[in-house]
Formats: structure tokens, C-alpha cells, sequence
């Protein structure tokens, strides 16, 4: 683990595979931005800490995925600190209940088994007209930007530097990503373009960059996710099921599946894509004999 100072009480802990940024309240506390992956960063993170004598007093979570929230719970439990979270993120972790309404294609032994500990109690619940919240008295900016997932926001601490969590992704992670994941891609792309109007000293991408300005990274990401929406267009026949779509892009995208999760993880990331094909009318979906199909419109532009 590697230190990394942005601006002012800004830093960032290089994990290897994330940037996590936390603001230091003094030499001691520290308030975290999301907390990283529980089976591989755990322990790094926690030696990063002892080493340098920090007590974690908060952690504001830009959306509750496991490689975001995948510490909060432990972390909580060690420090008791504050935890901080879009109002419907911090509903999807509350139970494991709710995060199999998530993990929807997974059972709840699945779910139970392998995302428990992603539960936790969240204190602060940031609202969707909150543009700034307050952890240990320090004010936070918030930028909603839902899309990555159902109320995904981003944090610019007092230093006038933008966490911008997952709302985009960063060129060493666009070279070898082929489905690049969105909950709703078409409010996943408004929300890029509002990137556009944030305005701020220094930009952190979790997925792993830094940045003095974003404003072609922006257009970038916007055309690389259009790209991939084309891509899956162009392997849509008509009438087609969900299933045989994705057993033709893992065919013809050479995408190895050796397993159920696998494969329910794939189509978990791809159904965005045609869902969007589908809110924008570029395909259609029909009923035939009571069978669910996709068949194409319009060519996707």
C-alpha cells in the first residue's frame, strides 16, 4: 500500500487496484472515501493504518458495491466509526434480504455465503437533494450521479478534490475492460455528462486514475460505453431471447464461463446494454408463444 497526496488533507491509499482516497481530520483520524475490496485489500489496508497511526472516525461511500463497501462493516466493528451513504445504497446493504434484490439471479444462500458481509448499519443517509453533507463536523460536497449503480454519487472534500468513485472509469482499466458495468447505462451516461460542470482542483478515479482535468476522459468513457452498446447490437439477430444473446456474445467475444456464477455474472453486466438498445428503440422487445424476444429497430447511432 502506497500513499499518495493529492491536495491539501487529501490523499489516497494506492491499493495496487483502487485509489482510496481518505482526508485527514488530523494526524491521527482520518474520514475514508469507501473502503475497498474485503479478500484482497483487507489486510493491507489494515496494516496501512497500524503503520501509520490512523484511526478510522468515518467512511463516506460513493455506492455499495462489495469492491466499495466491502470493508465498511469490519471497519465500523474496529473503530466504531461513522458510515455515510446514498439513502437507497445503504438500503441494498442493510440485510441480506435486500441485497438479493440486487444479486437477483443468485439465491439467497449464494447471496448469504458470499456478500454477508457487505451488511452494515449506515449513519448518515445522504438524500437525493443533499448536495453536501457533514462527517466529524468537516463538510463534504455531493454530486448525484446514479447510472453505475441506483444512487452512486461523488464526494469533493474540503480540499476542492473530486472522489468520483466509479461514475467513470479511467483509460488503463477502458484497455482491458469488454463489459464495462452499468445498473441503467442511459442515467449512467447523463450522469458522465454532468461530470462536464464539476468544476475542481483535482479528479480521483477508483479504477485507478488521477487527474488535473477529465473533460476528455468524460467524452472518452461516454463514446467507449456507446461503443460496447453498438457491439452488442451488432450481435442481436432478430427474435432472440435474453439467453441466446448472451450465449453469442460469450461465444463470439471469446468470454470464458466455466461456471454458473460466471455466466450469471455476465448476463448481470450485459442486460443493461440491452435494456438501453431497448429504451432507446434501437431493438424491440416482443412476446411470441409466451417467450420474451429481442428483435432490431432502428440502427443504434
Amino acid at each position: 500500500m502506497v500513499i499518495k497526496k493529492v491536495k491539501g488533507n487529501t490523499f489516497c491509499i494506492d491499493t495496487g487496484m483502487t485509489y482510496i482516497p481518505f482526508y485527514k481530520v488530523n494526524d491521527e483520524e482520518i474520514i475514508m472515501l469507501d473502503s475497498g475490496l474485503a479478500e484482497v485489500e483487507r489486510e493491507g489496508i489494515d496494516e496501512f493504518l497500524k503503520k501509520n497511526n490512523f484511526k478510522i472516525v468515518g467512511i463516506i461511500c460513493s455506492h455499495s458495491h462489495i469492491d466499495h463497501i466491502g470493508n465498511i462493516a469490519y471497519f465500523k466493528n474496529k473503530y466504531n466509526c461513522i458510515i455515510a451513504m446514498p439513502a437507497y445504497e445503504a438500503l441494498i446493504c442493510s440485510s441480506t434480504v435486500n441485497l438479493k434484490v440486487y444479486y437477483s439471479n443468485q439465491t439467497l444462500s449464494h447471496v448469504t455465503d458470499n456478500f454477508e458481509h457487505m451488511v452494515c448499519k449506515t449513519d448518515i443517509m445522504i438524500l437525493d437533494n443533499q448536495d453536501s453533507i457533514y462527517v466529524c463536523d468537516i463538510k463534504f460536497k455531493i454530486l448525484h450521479t446514479p447510472g453505475h449503480s441506483p444512487s452512486h454519487i461523488c464526494i469533493i472534500t474540503p480540499d476542492d478534490v473530486a472522489y468520483l468513485g466509479d461514475s467513470l472509469i479511467s483509460y488503463e482499466v477502458m484497455k482491458g475492460a469488454q463489459i464495462p458495468y452499468s445498473f441503467i447505462l442511459k442515467e449512467d451516461l447523463e450522469s458522465k455528462k454532468k461530470l462536464y460542470d464539476l468544476k475542481c482542483r483535482k479528479y480521483i478515479v477508483a479504477h485507478k486514475g488521477m487527474y488535473d482535468d477529465i473533460t476528455k476522459l468524460i467524452s472518452d468513457n461516454i463514446d467507449f460505453y456507446k461503443n460496447r452498446a453498438t457491439r452488442v447490437y451488432d450481435v442481436i439477430d432478430d427474435d432472440m431471447t435474453m439467453e441466446n444473446i448472451v450465449g453469442s456474445i460469450i461465444k463470439k467475444w471469446n468470454i470464458g464461463v466455466k461456471n454458473i456464477y460466471k455466466y450469471s455474472m455476465i448476463e448481470k453486466m450485459l442486460r443493461p446494454y440491452v435494456e438501453y438498445l431497448n429504451e432507446t428503440g434501437v431493438i424491440e422487445l416482443t412476446m411470441e408463444d409466451g417467450v420474451l424476444k429481442y428483435k432490431k429497430g432502428l440502427r443504434i447511432g
